[in-house]
């Protein structure tokens, strides 16, 4: 058995297991060694029937039988009852309100149970265990304990990440037989022995034995700070890989961006806010270095990131092209959707009307250009190959669209500055191709609306420099967040119908598109978009217009929605989280979050953001649909603040980073989440990173650990 071998040959895999292992990203030897446990479960003292202590959690092998649903004399409840026998005694098991369980678990085949022990030493219990199957054709030996309990499971028991057709036993099992191999000891280790021996890390070897088969907690402790330093580390050296390579190339200079800047703000009826003008410093310093920009621009709900890209932007559009007395440089706008696209080309109309400069969008439903020689104040609809002349050309200054602006016909003749927003949303490829549109590499401004805990920020964005706008614009009202309890749903309906009568519109967030299948056990039991927008047309707002809005609905669809919403031609819009992040719908003052614990503190903040848009007061209702003490904490928090950055880092602290915005964006594994709240060991692995790629950057002298941070830049964003 060696690391590169695909699983299928070494294990009898059936078409379902095949299917499960290739959608969790397991094909060979060396990618179950790195699928680890999700948490650990403690076995208990013995493990056997024989030896059960009451009021101690336990982990036995063995078999079921006899289990039959009945009704409990006394409570009437749901019961299911039965027995659990190993090879040195049998106990009795039971199951309140799960009366499925009698045809759920298979009888008489080998499982594992886990629970907690209940009764008295003569007569114990175990109460509402979990049962796994044991997986046929790898039942290890002595599994099942004999008389002398001479056999049993390990004191602490992993518990893998599954997929549908293939178990955490199954993994279980799979990974005694590949550590029997010894094929562990023949995968290089990517971290040098020295940096190891810096922070105290294991080797590989002895880590991945700690991971999988700890003896003692410590152990498992050892292991995982040693892989989350590896993932981090990796993380580091892809991002430092990428600045180096970023500071080798030449960029068009901007001179006067100082003085050009300030004339535009002069032309604007508000002030900035002092953290407006500092980004806006931060990136003019930048366009004055020799190398191009690769700047973050990170914005609090409402900050007003456009006004800070529209005042570096023009000091671009006015500077001239080297060597030459007519033209402008060039500024393409990636938007992630159409509706925001359109929504930046007017607000740059806006902005620049004054100026004798184009403007133009381009999307997949068509190509606008500002002014229109029609209507001066106005843009007007243009061919696509009219379009591209222009831009190949240099008459067009600044070009606004979508994934349109990175297909190879869109060609710049002098792009300078390149603006992503909301670039979590596009994959690095998709942003590099928007980089290499020009004669030379424009400057980066990457923008997001959503805060992000310094930790976070450090190690996915490590190649950019790092703006924070933390100061919202004057005149912005306050939003008022209220958890609504059961009793007080009536209420909350009474005051939204208020503000729908005043001519304003509202939001309706729901956890899912469709209703739970009732057959399904473990279906997620929460409020659909589908089931509640029928039910609030026809039992609550009858007198009002309703539209739906969710991720299956196919992008013109929900475009066409949306377009609906803002002419205000639907009053209520019902939504899953789709509406995240930049919709921008002034008139919209309130929204009702049901299922409100199902979200992360970030993304109910995210949410929120839609109705502080204007002057008129916003309301957010939270409707959670459990009572549970730490949800209900969370959400209060809510309640509280309105700062962004400061509810990013609670539920970093609470939730992990993986819910703040969720795990399959970033491409980071659940483990490298958790140790981003771990600044010591992010600023360790950063600072490995650096000094290792200023002394070797194509990492030529570490072949094992270039090969993981090419795998690593892969797995980021997705890609």
């Amino acid at each position: 058995m060696l690391p590169d071998h695909a699983i299928g040959q070494h294990f009898k895999l059936t078409p379902i297991q095949n299917v499960a292992l290739r959608r969790l990203g397991i094909q060979r030897i060396r990618d179950l060694l790195y699928h680890f446990p999700a948490r650990y479960e403690a076995a208990g003292a013995s493990g056997q029937a024989s030896q059960l202590v009451p009021g101690t959690k336990v982990t036995l092998f063995g078999t079921l039988s006899k289990l039959k649903a009945k009704k409990l004399w006394k409570s009437r409840r749901n019961a299911t009852e039965g027995w659990f026998e190993d090879g040195t005694g049998r106990v009795k098991v039971m199951w309140f309100n799960q009366p499925y369980m009698a045809s759920y678990v298979a009888q008489d085949a080998p499982v594992k149970v886990t629970g907690t022990v209940g009764g008295s030493v003569e007569r114990p219990y175990i109460t509402n265990p979990e049962v796994e199957a044991v997986p046929a054709g790898i039942v290890p030996e002595g599994i099942f304990a004999d008389k002398n309990g001479q056999s049993g499971p390990p004191r602490i028991f992993p518990v893998y990440p599954e997929s549908r057709g293939i178990t955490s036993l199954w993994f279980f099992h799979a990974l005694e037989r590949v550590f029997k191999s010894g094929v562990h000891t023949r995968v290089d280790d990517p971290i040098r022995e020295d940096v190891r021996a810096r922070y105290h890390l294991p080797d590989l070897a002895t880590a991945l034995v700690y991971i999988h088969t700890p003896e003692k907690q410590a152990h498992a402790d050892a292991a995982r700070k040693r892989f989350a330093f590896e993932e981090i580390f990796t993380i580091q050296i892809a991002r430092a890989q990428e600045r180096a390579q970023n500071n080798t190339q030449a960029s068009f200079p901007i001179r006067e961006g100082e003085a050009l800047a300030q004339k535009f703000l002069a032309t604007i009826p508000f002030p900035p806010t002092g953290a407006q003008q500092r980004a806006i410093s931060d990136i003019l310093s930048d366009f004055g270095k020799p190398h191009p920009m690769a700047r973050l621009l990170e914005g609090d709900v409402g900050a007003g990131k456009t006004l800070v890209a529209a005042a570096s932007s023009y000091a671009v559009v006015n500077s001239k092209p080297p060597n030459r007395t007519s033209g402008t440089l060039q500024v393409a706008y990636m938007a992630p959707t159409e509706i925001l696209a359109g929504q930046h080309f007017q607000s740059f109309i806006e902005y620049f009307k004054h100026l004798p400069i184009n403007i133009a969008l381009i999307t997949g439903s068509g190509c606008k250009k500002f002014p229109s020689k029609v209507h001066r104040d106005g843009a007007t609809d243009i061919s696509r190959s009219q379009l591209l002349k222009w831009v190949e050309g240099g008459e067009i200054a600044m070009l606004v669209g979508t994934h349109a602006l990175i297909q190879k016909s869109v060609k710049f003749q002098h792009l300078a500055y390149a603006i992503v927003d909301e670039q979590h949303r596009f994959g690095t490829r998709q942003r590099r191709a928007l980089a290499h549109k020009g004669d030379s590499a424009p400057h980066f401004l990457s923008m997001t609306a959503t805060p992000i805990p310094r930790t976070l920020a450090l190690t996915l964005y490590g190649d950019l420099d790092i703006s924070i706008l933390d100061e919202l614009p004057p005149g912005r009202a306050k939003v008022t967040t209220v958890i609504v309890k059961p009793n007080e749903r009536a209420s909350a309906y009474e005051k939204v119908r208020a503000e729908l009568r005043a001519g304003r519109q509202a939001f309706v967030i729901c956890p899912r598109i469709e209703e739970p299948d009732p057959a399904k056990i473990n279906a997620l039991q929460a409020k659909s978009a589908k089931a509640e927008a029928k039910r609030l047309q026809k039992d609550v707002f009858p007198e009002f217009r309703i539209g739906l809005l969710h991720g299956s609905v196919k992008p013109k669809e929900k475009d066409a929605v949306m377009r609906q919403f803002v002419a205000h031609e639907i009053d209520i819009l019902v939504a899953t989280s789709v509406v995240e992040v930049g919709i921008n719908v002034p008139n919209a003052t309130v929204m009702m979050i049901e299922g409100a614990e199902r979200f992360g503190l970030a993304q109910l903040h995210q949410l929120r953001g839609r109705i502080m848009r204007s002057s008129h007061p916003p309301h957010c209702f939270l409707l959670p649909e459990t009572k549970s003490e730490i949800s209900t904490k969370r959400l209060r928090a809510l309640e509280k603040s309105d700062d962004g950055f400061k509810l990013a880092e609670a539920d970093l602290e609470a939730r992990g980073a993986g819910d703040l915005f969720g795990r399959k964006q970033w491409g980071v594994s659940d483990l490298g989440m958790e140790a981003l709240k771990n600044v010591k060991l992010i600023r360790a692995a950063r600072t490995e990173a650096q000094a290792l790629v200023a002394k070797d950057p194509t990492l030529s002298k570490y072949l094992a650990l270039a090969q993981r941070v090419a795998s690593a830049g892969q797995e980021l964003h997705g890609e």
